[in-house]
């Protein structure tokens, strides 16, 4: 369950090196930590795929929502589902 913390050191890493992170990158991170019931980094996760300009999938969206279910966190995932098809 520890393994979201090793998904995010490595999306971060990947900037810093200055290698592509794509949608698989960041789709995996993000279940990571949907897994680790890490719902808040989750999140920061998803919302930095759109700041990277990296395409949302529907992969990356049902970790998210996951992510939210499992921690609870209703008012974040009615936010998130309400984003649906903003994506261009």
């Amino acid at each position: 369950a520890q393994q979201w913390v090793q998904a995010l050191q490595l999306v971060c890493e990947m900037s810093y090196i200055l290698v592509e992170r794509s949608s698989i990158t960041f789709s995996a991170a993000v279940s990571a930590c949907e897994k680790g019931q890490q719902w808040v980094q989750a999140l920061q996760l998803f919302r930095e795929m759109a700041d990277s300009r990296v395409e949302r999938s529907s992969i990356s969206y049902n970790a998210a929502v996951s992510a939210c279910d499992k921690g609870a966190a209703c008012v974040h995932l009615v936010l998130l589902l309400g984003s649906l098809g903003t994506d261009a």
